[in-house]
């Protein structure tokens, strides 16, 4: 059963509903944004271009956006995973393909391991396949530069575990945004605050998974019985979910192809966007 919400829709997949927002026809392709706590404006008009061949669902997962509040304990990888097939149900999709970047990429990739009789693809994009890649962050943090932004990025991770408001999470991303380019100084950060202004920002589900290790990812053992057709979208200069994390995957999943952005940290969808998008069509073309 669906109701409309806004300019989107509510979905429900059993315990919960789930908030999606549907551009252009064709393929259906499931996006699940990053975070935690964010939502799908986290895209803006990025990936609009792949609607002229694919019906874009932008999804709001569990207990974000727009989707309404939910059970704490269901805030899981595992549950966030299981959200996708029982989406598509919902969304009568015999087929589909998936594509999560960052938080969204950890959920992909559980999808992925689990449900390995789902039909379609996934798109890992900037992804880690395990918890132990994130110590990297506090490593790379201590040679970021330029100095003078050192000490509010490390200051906004740390502010993450106990954020209370939208607008306090408003405020540490936009702390936190420089570490996530190439270039911390790109003028392509305030184009992409501008363009993702609307985000309705969730600071409990923030909280939550800040303080849990931000879902325990564990699945590096379990890459080898993934039997669908993987793509790996990595920038060289990924401070966060380092480059090492999706050359591992794309090691593990016997059917994975990598594609590594060389001017690109974590944003590859904002500062290598056509070559990130060519990459994205011919994977989906591909793997038809």
């Amino acid at each position: 059963m669906c109701a409309l919400s806004g300019t989107g829709r509510l979905v429900d997949v059993g315990d919960t509903q789930l908030h999606v927002v549907e551009r252009g026809e064709g393929s259906p392709l499931l996006v699940l944004h990053g975070g935690p706590g964010l939502d799908h404006h986290e895209f803006a008009d990025y990936l609009d271009p792949l609607a002229d061949r694919h019906r874009l669902v932008l999804v709001d997962q569990r207990g974000q956006g727009l989707s309404p509040a939910c059970d704490p304990a269901t805030l899981t990888l595992r549950q966030m995973a299981a959200d996708v097939p029982a989406l598509a149900r919902a969304l009568e999709l015999p087929r589909y393909a998936v594509l999560g970047h960052s938080f969204g990429a950890f959920v992909t990739l559980q999808w992925a391991v689990e449900f390995t009789d789902e039909p379609g693809p996934a798109i890992v994009s900037s992804g880690l396949p395990s918890s132990r890649y994130l110590e990297r962050i506090g490593q790379n943090l201590q040679t970021f530069e330029p100095v003078e932004l050192r000490e509010r990025v490390a200051a906004s991770w740390a502010r993450e575990q106990e954020v209370r408001t939208a607008e306090d999470v408003a405020a540490l991303l936009h702390d936190q945004m420089p570490y996530h380019f190439a270039d911390p100084l790109d003028p392509r950060i305030a184009d992409f605050e501008r363009r993702s202004d609307g985000s309705v920002y969730s600071p409990e589900v923030l909280r939550h998974f800040s303080r849990a290790g931000y879902g325990d990812i564990d699945v590096e053992d379990r890459l080898g019985g993934v039997r669908r057709p993987v793509l790996v979208l990595a920038g060289r200069h990924d401070r966060t979910c380092v480059l090492e994390g999706a050359l591992a995957i794309a090691a593990g999943v016997p059917s994975a192809k990598l594609v590594v952005f060389e001017h690109s940290a974590h944003m590859a969808y904002v500062e290598e966007q056509e070559r990130y998008l060519d990459a994205v069509r011919t994977f989906l073309e591909e793997a038809q």
